[in-house]
């Protein structure tokens, strides 16, 4: 990739504290094996909400994947649907709703950005169920856009400004360029139908920045709630307050994030809140977990903490950026052998049963 590229992807906002702390204490996390037991094998099958994935994660949602690589969305998308696992499309992904859901035959989740106007959370909630997507993830823990100083740097801030300097990084990463030649620039293709047509980069980026400001709040949730009737989970829970507020308002599950620290620089790692709320919910509720993972033994690790399914984002758009269009094929396939092997290695059966491995 460019450099700015990614700078994007692999970037947090501020110093980039959170960034690092977030896999840094996932990987305080010790796990007991046990070598002399009998053990008939390790089986990564695990259900959630009613459907058998084929591993404990999947792929987080990602916005501008394309930016980062040509077609990254519909790569990853496709891999996803292979290895039968989640795929989530964000809103602000560079692939339409009606795309993804044609790659995973409607197997997919869509991820919200929560509108300012109800009318277009309307419309954008009748176009997923149309699609035949049945879970919804709600974001909460963007209530405002965050300081990023490299891609303010690069200029992919709020208006987009193309520098020479990306442009001399472009001409170096022909394989990269003629990619996006092929493809057609990056752009929030399910928000396409509302864009203003005939404007330029710093208007469409202005009309994204109005659309989406301000923050989720209980009344929006309960709104969202009377109006979808599939499963509806929260990302960027990590206080016992919000996991109620979403339980109370009918919710199926939350994600425990931090939007992969890219949000609140002085915030807490992901690992830490994930262990003490599966304590405190785990019996009422699902929760989940993603920022910070990146390998199969940081998979298993926040699984044996508590949570009950996973996401990688930068894990797969690594893969991507590494291997075009085998990245997300060649990813899932490793992350598979590495959290099965991570379980051959503690005599653990299922995946439920990490937890027991747990070094308290």
């Amino acid at each position: 990739m460019p450099a700015f590229a990614f700078e994007y992807l692999d970037g947090g906002c501020f110093a980039e504290v959170n960034l690092r702390r977030n896999t840094e204490e996932i990987r305080q996390v010790q796990l007991e094996p046990y070598y002399l037991r009998d053990h008939p094998g390790s089986s990564l099958k695990t259900t959630l909400f009613g459907v058998e994935y084929d591993a404990p994660f999947g792929v987080a949602p990602i916005g501008l994947q394309g930016l980062m690589w040509p077609g990254a969305c519909e790569i990853l998308a496709a891999a996803a649907f292979e290895h039968n696992i989640p795929f989530v499309l964000s809103t602000v992904g560079t692939a339409d709703i009606e795309t993804v859901a044609e790659l995973t035959e409607g197997k997919a989740w869509f991820q919200l950005y929560h509108p300012s106007e109800d009318s277009l959370r309307d419309q954008l909630l009748s176009r997923v169920r149309e699609a035949g997507m049945s879970v919804l993830v709600v974001l909460a823990d963007t209530p405002s856009f965050a300081y990023r100083p490299k891609e303010i740097r690069n200029g992919l801030s709020i208006p987009p400004q193309m520098s020479l300097r990306n442009v001399l990084q472009m001409i170096s990463h022909p394989t990269w360029s003629l990619g996006q030649l092929i493809s057609g620039p990056p752009s929030f293709a399910t928000m396409k139908p509302y864009l203003p047509s005939g404007k330029g980069l710093k208007h469409l980026s202005q009309f994204m920045d109005k659309t989406f400001s301000g923050r989720l709040t209980a009344a929006k949730l309960a709104a969202i709630r009377d109006l979808w009737p599939g499963k509806l989970v929260v990302k960027g829970i990590v206080t016992e307050e919000d996991a109620e507020t979403v339980l109370r308002l009918g919710a199926d599950g939350f994600i425990v994030s931090n939007h992969g620290g890219r949000q609140l620089d002085a915030g807490r790692s992901t690992i830490g809140p994930a262990a003490a709320l599966a304590a405190a919910f785990g019996d009422r509720t699902v929760v989940m977990m993603d920022s910070g993972i990146r390998s199969g033994s940081d998979v298993a690790c926040a699984l044996a903490s508590g949570a009950q399914f996973t996401f990688l984002g930068r894990s797969f758009m690594y893969g991507v950026g590494a291997l075009g269009k085998d990245g997300g094929l060649h990813t899932a396939t490793m992350l598979k052998r590495q959290v099965h092997q991570v379980m051959e290695q503690l005599a653990c059966e299922r995946v439920e049963d990490l937890p027991n491995h747990l070094v308290r």
